[in-house]
């Protein structure tokens, strides 16, 4: 299983998107603490911002090079034909 390397989340677009959602899940979690539904507002913005932010990047290139990127969607299959997934189920 060490010689199966994934490049799963290591990217500047994956990146980027973790942090702008993670500040969007913060400004709401203060939304919350102090009731704002301004603020609970902005975080939602800011959330789908990140969101939108990173496919953006991701198509610009700066996503990740596999081919799982561009399929469109969550894709769970091996790389070559023939190839076995254990552990993955």
């Amino acid at each position: 299983m060490a010689d199966h390397e994934e490049n799963h989340g290591h990217s500047k677009a994956a990146w980027t998107t973790v942090g702008i959602i993670l500040l969007g899940c913060l400004i709401g979690c203060v939304a919350v603490l102090m009731p704002s539904l301004l603020l609970g507002g902005v975080a939602a913005v800011v959330i789908i911002a990140g969101a939108i932010t990173g496919r953006l990047m991701s198509m610009a290139g700066m996503g990740s090079d596999g081919h799982h990127a561009q399929a469109g969607g969550l894709v769970d299959a091996p790389d070559e034909v023939g190839a076995e997934t254990q552990g993955k189920s």
